[in-house]
């Protein structure tokens, strides 16, 4: 992808460009839509709360039913893409008597750091912060607010760090037009889970004891777009809810998959100095190689890794070297096609009940 970086300066700026054409001609003829705040779930501790969302004029999804048709389906997605941004938009952010204020970037993100004047005392995991646009001003007036939701873990074993696509969900990651059809064609209802995943996922955050609260954290290449149809999967199909990283898809970022998650992964440990955790993830997109990088980086700190089989003979030779330098490292890597096989290590280990493995065996062949 060494083209897209040298072409990514220019595309970027003539991208700007032409934005902030639309948005001028949008402006000057009175044809922008209401805006409306996006809130993306953050993370934090007792101390910070971290939070990111953005600012769009209303992009007139309707969300998924029971009987969503394909051309419903693909009306959504093409919204989700075609979203217009509203650029350097100024949020305030207001959590516990503190308010802090951000300008959003030229796609329409910004993010929100607290730094608390008194740590969070209260038992609950999540925690809502308030948000209310500033400027500019939403076409037709009226007050744009929105609330966010921030998991701050709370008595924990362990984190876990999950992949999503090919881990998750099936989505056939490592043939592009493949996964972009399933992209295209299917909501949160019937894009569908692996087998047994609910329930591992649901033992992971129970742990041993059956009663912890681990959290979980999704990241992925996959875009912000849709970063509503992965919050919706999530909860249609029972997999513990948790902060969502995903991608801003620009030619900037072109190439830079290993970067970008690996980027996240070290945030995370960072924010949580400690707490160890389980990395989940598939053959298909450097997740083995990111996770083992993971330990040699931060020894003591891993507990496991599950690695989902979803690639070919000769991709699985280079995991299995994969599997040995972690073995050597002290870190088991599970690399398996069958959720139950992760399960029943992960009990083995010391992370799952027990008597959670039978549950996960039950989904994975009900």
């Amino acid at each position: 992808m060494s083209w897209g970086r040298k072409i990514a300066p220019v595309a970027n700026a003539l991208e700007e460009r032409f934005d902030g054409l639309r948005l001028g001609i949008k402006t000057r003829f009175g044809l922008l839509d209401p805006f409306e705040i996006l809130p993306y779930r953050g993370h934090g501790t007792p101390r910070e709360l971290f939070l990111r969302g953005r600012v769009l004029e209303e992009r007139g999804i309707t969300h998924s039913g029971q009987r969503s048709s394909v051309l419903t389906n693909v009306g959504n997605m093409a919204r989700r893409f075609a979203s217009d941004e509203v650029p350097h938009a100024r949020v305030r952010a207001s959590f516990a008597g503190q308010n802090v204020e951000a300008v959003a970037d030229e796609e329409g993100f910004f993010d929100v750091r607290f730094d608390l004047r008194e740590p969070i005392t209260e038992t609950n995991d999540w925690h809502p912060v308030e948000l209310e646009l500033l400027s500019p001003a939403s076409p037709g007036g009226g007050v744009v607010r929105s609330t966010g939701q921030v998991l701050v873990p709370r008595g924990a074993r362990f984190g876990v760090i999950s992949d999503l696509d090919d881990t998750v969900v099936r989505s056939n990651a490592t043939n592009a037009l493949k996964m972009a059809w399933i992209t295209l064609l299917n909501d949160a209802r019937t894009r569908l889970p692996f087998a047994g995943v609910s329930a591992f996922y649901q033992a992971l955050r129970r742990g041993p004891s059956g009663g912890d609260e681990n959290p979980t954290f999704y990241v992925s290449s996959s875009p912000w777009n849709i970063y509503d149809v992965i919050e919706d999967f999530l909860n249609v199909h029972n997999v513990p809810p948790g902060p969502i990283f995903l991608k801003d898809w620009s030619l900037t970022a072109l190439g830079k998959h290993h970067a970008h998650k690996l980027g996240l992964i070290r945030t995370l440990l960072r924010t949580y100095p400690d707490l160890p955790f389980v990395l989940v993830g598939d053959s298909g997109q450097e997740d083995p190689e990111i996770y083992l990088q993971t330990v040699r980086e931060h020894p003591g700190r891993i507990l496991a890794i599950y690695v989902r089989d979803v690639t070919t003979a000769e991709r699985d030779a280079e995991v299995h070297k994969l599997v040995e330098e972690a073995d050597d490292l002290g870190v088991p890597l599970v690399l398996t096609e069958d959720t139950t096989v992760a399960a029943e290590h992960a009990a083995s280990a010391g992370l799952i009940a027990s008597d959670a493995v039978s549950a996960v065996r039950s989904s994975a062949t009900g």
